[in-house]
């Protein structure tokens, strides 16, 4: 009976409409089931990467430097270097980057914390001057209190000195990121050798782990320049002002520089408390604008000419990806976390061609800006043909009017 049951054709998908708008199917059945079931993933997948934490932001860290040197690998073996002494040169190059920026690290931090205690009477005047000044606004001192309590100078002393103490934790943490680098780096050789036999099956996929790459290098790459330069010129500029501990804030300038959007006030804050406890306000103001004018023209004007499209996040994604993987992995979250947005787009979005519609939604505005451009065009010739309009219909005499010199007048 089921064999001789007629088999049903399949309904012909509806042919697309070339001259007017699309139409949409009818809603996927159980869509609210779909929906809620992604989000649940996201919860689930997300607090398993905070429990391991530590582990994920290594292993990331680690492919993200792996990506960023991998063109040293490629120039070299193109030249005819062996694939053994490329890896080695690629190790090499980078953990002579890791080592320099930790020693310099290690150096400031070790420089501040001998500096500190000749600033902590300051710091308690300071901040029971203003405890004064919130009582003098109408604060009452119990909440003053509640408010100043928790700030005790004396606890960056002992942080300062727990950061130099536990040389045993960082030392494995180096240890653990070293193996995970000499791994990626040696299985990266076979990378261009797989990506090119899985194209034929795969591209969509292949293409977007190829943008991955790119973009993360590209960004990376660039905000590490820049954040470099910025870091520098504003030590220079905290020591000719006197500022106390430059070549920490020069440091913690560079590294807030990964940090989009609010990176550049966590930065500020240090300079600031400082240059008000040596010089007072006109010391503030001046590092206020020191800070303002080189983030200003770093962030705004070369960084987004030199990075370009490569990483197409809105601005509001942009911030909230910075806040969402700061409490999922902590602060190096914060400073990965455009390479962690990227990494979940080239997974979720860029591999799958069915959801290339959210796109532009996500900050991939090309196709957008080529809209809005024709349709400001647009608009601009249609007011200027009115005002053209409005200029001949001036110049031209009412209806039923005649001429100088015509029959009216000649009558």
């Amino acid at each position: 009976m089921w064999g001789k049951r007629a088999r049903q054709k399949p309904k012909a998908a509806p042919e697309a409409n070339p001259d007017g708008p699309s139409v949409e199917g009818p809603p996927t059945s159980h869509r609210t089931a779909f929906i809620l079931l992604g989000l649940g993933g996201a919860a689930v997948a997300s607090f398993g990467v905070a429990a391991i934490a530590e582990i994920f932001a290594s292993a990331f860290f680690a492919l993200v430097l792996t990506i960023c040197v991998h063109p040293i690998r490629t120039a070299l073996e193109r030249r005819g270097v062996p694939r053994g002494v490329a890896t080695v040169s690629v190790l090499l190059a980078v953990v002579l980057l890791l080592f320099g920026f930790g020693a310099l690290l290690f150096v400031s931090i070790a420089q501040f914390g001998t500096l500190l205690p000749d600033y902590l009477p300051q710091l308690e005047a300071w901040v029971a001057n203003l405890g004064t000044w919130l009582e003098g606004l109408g604060i009452g001192a119990e909440q003053v209190q509640s408010i100043l309590g928790g700030f005790d100078p004396g606890t960056l002393i002992g942080f300062f000195g727990g950061v130099l103490g536990s040389a045993a934790g960082l030392i494995s943490a180096a240890v653990i990121l070293l193996t995970l680098l000499i791994l990626m780096a040696a299985d990266s050789g076979y990378s261009s050798t797989i990506l090119a036999e899985l194209r034929p099956r795969r591209p969509i996929l292949v293409g977007a782990l190829v943008g991955f790459t790119v973009g993360v290098r590209r960004y990376m790459v660039v905000t590490t320049a820049l954040g470099a330069a910025q870091g520098i010129v504003n030590w220079a500029a905290l020591a000719l002002m006197g500022i106390p501990g430059a070549l920490l804030w020069g440091m913690l300038s560079f590294l807030c520089s990964f940090i989009p959007n609010i990176g550049y006030f966590i930065a500020l804050v240090p300079p600031i408390v400082f240059g008000a406890l040596v010089g007072g306000w006109p010391l503030v103001i001046a590092v206020i604008v020191v800070y303002g004018v080189i983030n200003g023209v770093i962030q705004s004007v070369i960084q987004p000419r030199v990075v370009g499209n490569a990483v197409s996040l809105s601005q509001t994604l942009t911030f909230i990806s910075v806040l969402f993987w700061a409490v999922v992995l902590g602060p190096i979250g914060a400073i990965l976390a455009i390479p962690l947005t990227l990494m979940v787009r080239m997974l979720l979005v860029d591999s799958n061609p069915q959801l290339a519609w959210i796109r532009p939604a996500l900050g991939d505005l090309d196709s957008t800006r080529r809209i809005m451009d024709a349709e400001d065009e647009a608009a601009k010739i249609a007011r200027r043909g009115r005002k053209q309009a409005a200029v001949s219909a001036r110049r031209s005499p009412p209806p039923g009017s005649s001429a100088p010199g015509g029959p009216a007048a000649g009558g």
